[in-house]
């Protein structure tokens, strides 16, 4: 008798991601003997303890031995709540008793700026100014991107489920961000596609099923049921409100959505890469009647891209920064310079559009 189609699911999506990272680094599947081991490629799972990546642990705990890869595991201790550091220590407990090796709980502070405090191995982190929600986003993917380096990691695996590409779709809707936002979550996503989300194609009821019929211990995150936070009041309110309203299937349709828009922005992007330097001039500069004939989303796509060459962090440029240097474009009526972040200055001069800090 086969595992519990719950458990069958899991471990198919994880043996599918698995075997690509197997392609990337020229290897077949196959067990190792001893020898073999210590040169296999290791990959880490992001574990929370919830029922998402606790059950993509114990995928990846039974699916790693039979491909010929090395398995760990990373938790994040964000420290907002009382008791945290225990919870991590006992999340990081459950993953040895997986069989996974090397498993680390790494603590983080989440702030305004955000840090990681971690051994001396440790160098660098990230900070980014926002709300609790992207602070502890930050600092969570600082730690995972340095405890990927400490392990020369081939890959982090996330377990972010069909319901959480649906809410990453509406929060992307509600603000208004175009195409790229309405995209999603990639399934690989990061430096050297360092990330890889498995689950995008199940929904979060397989998962809990996997690990109540696998006696895996849950733990529930309170902030996930927490109204102060945006994406709780989406999953509690805001989705179930939809389906009344619609019928089921939302959820599907919304993650449908993520993947046709994401082909769509990689097909612009790609489009904005080679119409851009078509539109500059001899000196490099850009040529505003040359901008004026390519189709707005890329026009668009290339003078984002231009501000974020100029120095613009991309994080801090959104919609309304691009909209205001492309009237210099579409409407131009002898309008002053446009003020972007990072220092960064817009102004058309003589037919050109010049974009530079100062």
């Amino acid at each position: 008798m086969g595992p519990h189609p719950a458990v069958a699911a899991i471990r198919l999506a994880v043996r599918r991601v698995l075997n690509d990272i197997l392609a990337e680094h020229g290897r077949t599947p196959g067990r190792l003997t001893p020898d073999e081991r210590s040169s296999s490629p290791l990959v880490l799972v992001a574990c929370s303890g919830g029922a998402d990546s606790m059950a993509l642990a114990s995928a990846l705990a039974f699916e790693a031995p039979r491909a010929g890869l090395r398995a760990g595991g990373v938790t994040v201790d964000h420290g907002l709540q009382v008791g945290s550091d225990l919870r991590a220590a006992e999340v990081a407990s459950r993953l040895r008793e997986l069989g996974l090796d090397p498993v680390e709980s790494v603590a983080v502070t989440v702030g305004r700026e955000t840090r990681v405090a971690h051994s001396a191995a440790y160098r660098g982190g990230g900070s980014r100014a926002g709300g609790p929600e992207a602070a502890a986003r930050d600092a969570r993917y600082a730690a995972l991107d340095a405890a990927a380096e400490r392990h020369r990691a081939a890959a982090v695996l996330l377990g972010h489920t069909r319901d959480d590409q649906a809410e990453t779709v509406l929060l992307g809707l509600a603000r208004g961000s175009g195409i790229r936002s309405l995209s999603g979550m990639a399934a690989v996503s990061g430096a050297d596609g360092r990330y890889r989300r498995p689950f995008l194609q199940l929904d979060r009821q397989t998962a809990r099923r996997a690990c109540m019929v696998q006696s895996l211990p849950v733990w529930d995150d309170p902030h996930n049921t927490d109204p102060a936070y945006t994406r709780s009041r989406l999953r509690h309110e805001g989705l179930p409100a939809l389906e009344k309203a619609l019928g089921k299937g939302v959820v599907e349709a919304l993650a449908r959505t993520a993947q046709l828009s994401r082909d769509d922005a990689d097909a612009l992007d790609a489009w904005a890469g080679k119409a851009a330097a078509g539109v500059r001039d001899a000196d490099g500069r850009l040529e505003c009647a040359a901008l004026h004939d390519l189709p707005p989303a890329v026009r668009r796509r290339v003078l984002r891209r231009a501000a974020i060459e100029a120095g613009a962090p991309a994080g801090s440029l959104f919609a309304r920064h691009i909209e205001e240097v492309d009237r210099l474009i579409t409407g131009w009526r002898g309008q002053g310079a446009i003020n972007l972040p990072g220092r960064v200055v817009a102004r058309r001069q003589g037919g050109r559009l010049v974009i530079r800090q100062g």
